[in-house]
Formats: C-alpha cells, structure tokens, sequence
C-alpha cells in the first residue's frame, strides 16, 4: 500500500515488460530490438549503476549512475557525441535542426528559439492550450454518453490543435487525422534499430521501410513548404509589429542576436519538422499515459478532479503553476513511461566512468526509462504515485535520476511548454469527463523513438455534471 499525505491509497504498477534475469544473447537482443526495445533490459540493468555489454561494433556502457549521467551529459558532455546510431535515425528530415546541429551550429539556432520558451512567453500560451482543450470537449460532448474513444489517437489531435494556436498561429496545413498518421508511420520506421545499425555498417547503406519513409517526407515537405509560404506572405503583406510573434515568425526572420545571420531554409525545414513531431508526440504520450494512469487510480483522479474545479475557475494568470496535483500526477506518468525512453552518446576520446575505462568509440546508453525504476534510486519504482513530485517530496528527487526531458546544454528546449500543456489539458478532462478503460483493452508501452500505448488506449467517454460547466472564457 502506498501513503499518500496521511491517507492510505491502493498500490497500482501499471503494466511494463518484466525484465529477463539474464542479459538477452545477439539473436534475441536483435528479435527483441525489432519488436520492442523495451525488452532488451535484463534485470541486472536495473538494478546496477553501470553495465558493460558487448556489441559488435564497439563496447556498450548502460549508464543509471547520476554522477556518471552528469559527467557524459554536463560535464564532459564535448567528449559525448550523438553517435552514428542516433545521427542516423535523426537524418530523416532533422538533420539541420535543433536536435541534430552540433557547436556553432547548435548555438546559434539554441539563440534564435530559446525567446519562444521562456517562461514569461509560454505561461501566454495558456489561454490557446484552454481554447484546444475546449474543442475536444465539445466534441467528446457531442459523442453521446459511453462512446468509445481512442484516447491516444484523441490526444495526437489535441497537441497538434496546440501547436497551430501558439507556435504555429496560421495554421498546419492538411487534414490532422492524415497528419497524425504520417507521423505514427514516421516514427515506425525511423525507430527500427536493426543488425546494420548494431554492426555499425554506413548510414548510407539502406535500411528497411526506405520506401515508406521517402512516401511519408515528400508528404511532410509538402506541409512543411505550405506553411513557410503561407507566413512568408503575410510578413510581407503586414508592418513587423503586426507579424505573429510565434516560432515560425522567429525561424524565418529572426536573426541570432550574436552574429545577426539568419537560419538558412534547410535549418528552417528542419526545425518546423522537429516541432511537428517532437512537438506533438511526445506530449501526446505524456497526456495518454496520464489519463491512463488516472483512469487506474480512483483516489489520485478524485484528487486531480477536486483541484481542477477549484483553479479552472480562478484567474489565467500562474493557473499551471497552481494545479500542483496534476502536475504531480503528470510527472509521475513521465516516470513511469518517459517519452523518450533512450539517449545515446559515443566517446571521442578515452574516459573514466565510475571507475570504468571508456575507450574512443565507447557507446553510452542513457534509458530514463531504467533509470526511472532502478532499484538504487527509487522506492516502488514500479508503482504509480504521483506523491513523489508532491511538496515536500520533489525535492529529494535526484536532479540526474529523473530526465524524462533530458538534462544538460542539450535539455529539450520546449520542455516547460510541453509540462503546461499536459497538465492544463489533463486538469480539464479530468474535471469535465470519466474515462473508463474498455474492457478487453490490452494497454502496453512500445517503444518506437517515443514511448506509446501499443494498441492506442479505448476508453469509454462520459460527461459529468460539472454544476454551471465551464467557465465562459473556454467559448470559442
């Protein structure tokens, strides 16, 4: 049983693989990547600071140590380069973005981007995340009582509405259903780490599902092209002071404040994919996994419901930073099912790691998704509770044993937007619906890039009597 604040809570673990005891030997390590990488983890991982592994190419370092994670991501982090397994998955249509630039490159594009997700810029994001929260409403509302829903394929279509409102204000071009499949398609194929990656043989050699993916960047350029015309328009039609001051404006007119150079269109292709899929996915799993979690847990949903009804209703202004519950919630999901369930890094020159040599070449693996329930860090690190992250306990939380953004030069740069938009949307739904698992629903975390429901997440949708109902300013 777990506490929570004085009251005594039913333990719920949600599901995950159960992790074999012995490592997995090359031929079920290489079936294992191909079906889920998520159960490629041997027990030992999770339980062990750091772990060597034989790969063919080169010697492997499974690193859930936080003073090891500091070294290889703060402070050695120019020894740590992407390496090849990485830069290859990040080729397909990023490779000039924020996510893949190096050095100069890096720095400049981090300058030109970083004004879009200060605090003060995000937290006037609110109202637009309230506005994609009502559509939804209204539209679940228009289902009938007890319909069923694809949760996670709902909230793919919620964070895409949040990006046409704040950071991409005319719009995405296409039809967001389509869109939403492009990107499951993108993220299959991109995703697959197979015996040519683990050999180590050049990205210029082809990998499966090339065909699929060449079809699903031509559709992406396609949108990508109409949206970059559509705004180079109108800043050409409107005085600079009535321009949209969102990222799109920033990426194609914004110069960096240290050189005064602007992004080349490459760099601005790259950097509106990155947003179109990082942007959306990654909080789409995070607000999927968290209702899921909710749905499971009667106790946390009570306590999400009570603190939504009473801060929905009061003033715009610090409303995320006063949904502590469902934040809390929120994180604990983040821990649970990272987004990203595994970085990498190569070393560039030789190093010490905990006591172990790293030779050039040595392959760093970082997995929040074992770091987050390794046995030396947390205490029932496979049960869900959102107490964790509550005051009072947040703070001994390690800052190195929880990334589900990452951490270092390179943290996600829209990671206190995406942490916003989570918890604002899930407060609303929370509050103004009950989602019932279906039945004979097989909820279960595959991994491909992000951390996804492998089936999507059924759920039968009711509204509740929420008294007068929302609040007028959530009218269109």
């Amino acid at each position: 049983m777990l506490r929570i604040d004085g009251d005594i809570a039913r333990t719920y673990c949600p599901p995950a693989p159960r992790a074999p005891e012995e490592p997995l030997r090359l031929f079920r390590l290489l079936a294992a990547l191909k079906r889920n990488p998520l159960e490629c983890w041997s027990a030992a991982f999770f339980r062990e600071p750091i772990a060597k592994v034989r790969l063919p190419f080169a010697d492997a370092f499974l690193v859930h140590d936080p003073n090891a994670i500091r070294h290889v991501l703060v402070d050695n982090a120019d020894n740590y380069r992407k390496d090849p397994i990485q830069r290859r998955i990040l080729a397909n249509g990023l490779s000039d973005g924020l996510l893949s630039v190096e050095d100069a490159r890096w720095e400049a594009q981090r300058r030109v981007l970083a004004p879009l997700f200060a605090r003060r810029t995000v937290m006037s994001f609110t109202q637009a995340m309230l506005t994609a929260v009502d559509g939804v409403t209204k539209r679940w509302g228009s289902l009938g009582r007890g319909a069923m829903i694809d949760v996670a394929a709902e909230m793919a279509l919620l964070t895409l509405n949040v990006l046409a409102l704040t950071i991409f204000s005319d719009g995405i071009a296409g039809d967001y259903n389509e869109f939403r499949d492009a990107m499951n398609a993108y993220f299959a194929v991109i995703g697959r780490i197979g015996v040519l990656d683990l050999l180590g043989v050049p990205q210029s050699v082809p990998r499966p599902g090339g065909g699929r993916l060449r079809r699903t960047m031509h559709y992406f350029e396609g949108i990508i092209d109409r949206i970059i015309d559509t705004r180079r328009g109108r800043l050409a039609a409107l005085p600079a002071d009535e321009t949209p001051a969102d990222l799109l404006t920033l990426l194609l007119r914004a110069p960096d404040p240290s050189t005064g150079q602007s992004m080349s269109l490459a760099e601005v292709r790259s950097n509106i994919l990155t947003f179109l899929s990082a942007g959306h996915e990654t909080t789409a799993n995070a607000l999927s996994w968290s209702i899921f979690l909710l749905s499971q847990s009667p106790d946390w949903r009570a306590r999400v419901r009570e603190e939504a009804a009473r801060e929905l209703a009061g003033p715009l202004e610090g409303l995320a930073d006063r949904l502590v519950v469902t934040r809390a919630a929120v994180e604990e999901a983040l821990r649970l099912y990272p987004p990203i369930a595994a970085l990498s890094r190569m070393a560039k020159d030789a190093d010490t790691l905990g006591g172990i040599a790293v030779k050039p070449r040595g392959l760093i693996v970082i997995a929040p998704y074992v770091l987050h329930r390794h046995r030396l860090l947390w205490e029932q690190p496979d049960a869900f509770d959102p107490s964790r992250f509550m005051p009072g306990r947040r703070g001994t939380i390690g800052r190195f044993a929880y990334l589900p953004f990452g951490i270092g030069p390179r943290i996600c740069i829209g990671a206190s937007f995406a942490l916003q938009e989570a918890t604002i949307a899930l407060a609303a739904l929370t509050q103004r619906f009950d989602l019932e698992l279906a039945p004979d629903a097989k909820v279960w975390p595959l991994q491909k890039i992000t951390l996804r429901p492998e089936n999507g997440l059924p759920m039968r949708v009711t509204p509740r009597d929420c008294g007068e109902g929302p609040p007028e300013r959530f009218e269109e």
